[in-house]
């Protein structure tokens, strides 16, 4: 049942509706060009709607609608420079250096800027030693500026008439994400899945989340419709995206050692309760997602209150029965509770649609969105060997350059020529990990594709059929694009194969042709980022260990400010915690592609895996300690917990000047308040969050002393300076 939800949900997804939109605004003047005879003219319309469509990707409606402008514009005046250097060698070599080096340092900024970027290299490409007169030239030009006109008339038209659409979907996405980190956070408790091994999977998972965490704040927050009075989708959106974000809060909390919880509570069957009531309750995210994405009202799936029930009952007995002290599991329980509160009241907004939201709750939501402006002193900053931008920004300038002359010198075939430097656009990626991982996807999709195309040809000789299969594949292939890059050169190959076949060419030796092509790009990009200006992840190690310990330093130090009362504006206690998001999100990129590179590379990866495991398990016992502490009058917290609370910070900041270095931005530490007016009390819950905050403790002194043994065992980390990246994932 699920599958078929899966796959029925696919189909009201952005990444459908994208590969959809993307259908319709280069087929549709190809189809109508073809009418008239003009096929020629309609395939260089549909490229200039497929460019700007490619720079369409989710976000606020105000930066797709200026991306897209900026797309046309930069890609215009590629096509114009690239017209006017086009048959002069030298100059042509010099003007794709340039240009290779500017447009990929449009990552600086952001995500969008960078594919921004590679459309205006993938124009440039196109266009290279295709020498035409002026006339013909400037034709091209229009036929492009039509294209990319017709593609932002539809992507307008449909912001225009569904506003909200991307976001229901983008939430929708992020539900099922938090989902599923919930179903592995229901793992624990089986204790035939090893610990270490899950925290690696639910960090993975915690790095997805985040990512459409931050995509949806962009798109709900930054449209000015979603504070307009009038307007109350928005608002129930922004209701159910605030309850998510709790609810992953709620998820995130670990009230005590999970080994220690299987060995307590293994042998009474207890842990298997529990793991079936989670994954009921992740049972019922999946059916909100589903229904939110299909534009339907959700109903309940099962009665979880009588869920709970049955497992308080459980939990009562064995209270009774055991010596074994009952309280952790009974904090589980209250756990799971909060989890289904969110449930319900997100299924409650669902039946009230008219709920509503104040202005001044979406006017606080926006402090939280990343600042996405220009700032050319972030590109200027980048200007250094430092930066893995500029690195990749310098080996995509000699790669591409370096091959074109090459290539030119050996009179190596025109379209040949165009497929290598593809090849290598699409595959060379900032860091070795990706740019191996996109290499063996390009070859395996080309060989499968370029069969497929084949076959394609072969078997059905009918040209209209063929145009109809031609559209599937398109299709397939640019909803897919987002989800699995393999699967979308699959069916990408056999579309570019067949499309060529209308024009003559004999295409199964092209398909030959385009398999060995791909094979040398790949080649040579995998060879520049061995060899020109490597950018090894353990370069980033050091800054992403600094930014997230001082991430975790600020989140647990929001517990202080509780405890002293000071917690009324709850925006800076969210704005730690989405750093810590951030920051984990960061290192756990990191060491995913660490665990990429050649094996000389990776003589700190068990240091690091440590390191992520470790600072995960932090951040999710502080968010205990904040659940917790959202009373600060709460008489079960007393002076003693305070100051453990202190050596907790301290032991962090210790570890944070360890790490730091010169170039860095000076740390300040917390100062808080010294004493609490209350008393102590030998209550089970205070003699639980002394547990707590014991093992909070020793965790930090495992985090000082791993970040020791990382530090100096690796010689890399004492030599690179930090990069200037932001604040991407």
């Amino acid at each position: 049942m699920r599958k078929t939800e899966e796959i029925t949900s696919f189909f009201y997804s952005q990444y459908f509706a994208e590969g959809l939109r993307i259908t319709m605004g280069t087929i549709i003047p190809v189809v109508i060009c073809a009418f008239f005879g003009e096929f020629k003219t309609g395939t260089l319309i549909s490229l200039g709607a497929l460019i700007v469509g490619l720079s369409d990707t989710p976000g606020a409606p105000r930066h797709r609608k200026f991306g897209m402008v900026y797309c046309t514009i930069l890609g215009s005046v590629t096509i114009l420079i690239t017209a006017l250097c086009n048959g002069i060698l030298p100059l042509m070599t010099i003007i794709i250096a340039i240009l290779a080096f500017l447009f990929s340092m449009l990552a600086v900024f952001n995500t969008r800027a960078a594919t921004i970027g590679t459309m205006c290299l993938l124009i440039m490409l196109i266009n290279v030693d295709d020498v035409h007169t002026l006339k013909e030239e400037m034709t091209y030009l229009i036929y492009f500026l039509i294209g990319a006109s017709w593609y932002m008339l539809i992507s307008f038209s449909i912001m225009q008439v569904r506003p909200y659409r991307l976001a229901q979907q983008e939430l929708s996405e992020t539900i099922l994400q938090v989902a599923e980190y919930l179903r592995l956070k229901a793992n624990f408790y089986d204790t035939r899945i090893g610990v270490d091994d899950n925290y690696i999977k639910l960090i993975e998972s915690q790095i997805a989340v985040n990512s459409h965490q931050e995509n949806v704040r962009d798109i709900l927050f930054r449209s000015k419709r979603s504070i307009k009075d009038t307007t109350k989708e928005g608002r129930f959106l922004s209701l159910i995206f605030n309850d998510v974000i709790d609810l992953f809060e709620q998820s995130m909390t670990t009230h005590y050692d999970y080994d220690k919880v299987r060995i307590n509570y293994g042998p009474s069957g207890i842990l298997d309760n529990i793991k079936a009531v989670i994954l009921k309750a992740t049972h019922e995210l999946d059916n909100i997602a589903y229904k939110i994405n299909a534009n339907r009202i959700p109903k309940p799936i099962y009665d979880l209150e009588a869920e709970i029930d049955k497992l308080r009952v459980a939990v009562d007995e064995f209270d009774k029965s055991s010596e074994q002290s009952a309280i952790p599991l009974k904090k589980i329980l209250i756990n799971i509770r909060s989890i289904t509160k969110h449930i319900r009241d997100i299924y409650n907004y669902g039946q009230f649609k008219s709920v509503n939201v104040e202005k001044e709750e979406i006017q606080h939501s926006r402090k939280f969105l990343r600042n996405e402006a220009l700032n050319w002193e972030k590109f200027r900053d980048n200007l250094s060997l430092n930066s893995s931008n500029f690195r990749h920004a310098l080996r995509m300038s000699i790669m591409l350059s370096g091959t074109y002359l090459t290539l030119n010198l050996i009179n190596y075939p025109h379209f040949g020529m165009y497929w290598i430097l593809l090849t290598i656009l699409v595959i060379l990626k900032p860091g070795f990990g990706l740019t191996k991982e996109r290499n063996v996807q390009r070859l395996i999709g080309t060989v499968i594709g370029g069969i497929l195309g084949g076959i394609v040809l072969v078997m059905i000789p009918d040209l209209t059929a063929r145009f109809v299969i031609l559209i599937i594949f398109f299709l397939i292939a640019y909803s897919l694009f987002r989800v699995n890059y393999i699967m979308a050169v699959i069916f990408m190959t056999p579309y570019v194969l067949i499309m060529l076949s209308f024009t003559g060419v004999n295409t199964l030796e092209m398909a030959q042709e385009r398999i060995l092509d791909t094979f040398i790009g790949g080649s040579l990009a995998f060879l520049s980022s061995y060899i020109i200006f490597p950018n090894w992840e353990s370069f980033q190690i050091r800054t992403n260990i600094r930014g997230l310990l001082i991430a975790n330093y600020h989140y647990l130090a929001q517990a202080v400010r509780v405890l002293s009362g000071n917690m009324d504006d709850i925006t800076s206690y969210k704005l730690a915690r989405k750093e810590v998001y951030i920051a984990s999100a960061n290192m756990g990129s990191t060491f995913q592609r660490l665990l990429t590179e050649p094996k000389w590379r990776q003589n700190v990866t068990k240091e690091v895996n440590r390191f992520v495991i470790l600072n995960h398990v932090f951040s999710s016992y502080t968010a205990t300690l904040m659940t917790q502490l959202q009373d600060a009058d709460n008489h079960h917290f007393n002076n003693a917990h305070l100051r453990q609370l202190y050596k907790a910070l301290g032991t962090l900041e210790k570890t944070i000047a360890a790490v730091s270095q010169e170039e860095d931005t000076p740390f300040q530490p917390f100062k808080g308040i010294e004493r609490l007016d209350t008393e102590e009390t030998e209550s089970d819950d205070a003699r639980l969050i002394t547990e707590q905050l014991q093992f909070l403790i020793k965790i930090a002194t495992d985090i000082q002393k791993i970040t020791a043994d990382l530090i100096t065992k690796s010689e890399d980390l004492e030599r690179i300076k930090p990069a200037t990246n932001g604040e991407t994932v």
